[in-house]
């Protein structure tokens, strides 16, 4: 049997340390849920920006000047317009993202109940159920709360994803530790 080194793998202290800097992030999101949505308007503004620049590149790249590139370079103008819209008007598109996040939740949860109750001799369909309940009403309460939710909203999923990627990324981090030693 062949003996493995910890060069071969991804190494721990890398994983680890990685992690707890998206916990830390996670905790600064949950104390301040306000700035980490105005942080993740931003971001959100200048991915637009900066994909829409580079979408009506490749359109322009691209030999096909038909119907595709007329669309391709609609699509490419619009994602620019987004990303400037959102960074010169950030409270407003905090306002739009929260609804846009509302209404992903209220679909994904029919689409939910719609999959349990095809799923419902099977054992576990129940949670399924349960997970489409939960969207649809986080998705009603966001837009019931509107526009005051949009002050917090964003934050709060983006320190719920920053915690559960780091606490992720921490574990994964100390596994490979553990293997690494044992393999030693």
């Amino acid at each position: 049997m062949a003996r493995t080194t910890a060069h071969e793998g991804p190494h721990w202290g890398w994983l680890a340390f990685l992690g707890v800097i998206s916990i830390i992030g996670g905790l600064l999101a949950l104390i301040n849920p306000f700035a980490a949505t105005l942080t993740a308007a931003m971001l959100a503004a200048w991915i637009f920006l900066i994909f829409g620049l580079l979408h009506i590149v490749q359109t322009f790249r691209a030999q096909s000047r038909g119907g595709a590139f007329l669309w391709n370079l609609l699509i490419g103008l619009l994602m620019v317009a987004l990303g400037l819209s959102l960074i010169f008007r950030p409270l407003e598109g905090i306002i739009s993202l929260t609804v846009v996040v509302a209404i992903m939740f209220i679909v994904l949860g029919i689409a939910k109940l719609l999959y349990a109750f095809g799923l419902r001799p099977l054992p576990g369909w129940g949670w399924v159920l349960l997970s489409g309940i939960v969207s649809l009403v986080l998705g009603i309460m966001i837009l019931a709360d509107l526009p005051w939710a949009a002050a917090s909203i964003l934050g709060i999923l983006l320190a719920i994803e920053l915690l559960s990627n780091g606490v992720f990324m921490l574990l994964v981090g100390l596994s490979l530790r553990n293997l690494t030693r044992a393999r030693a």
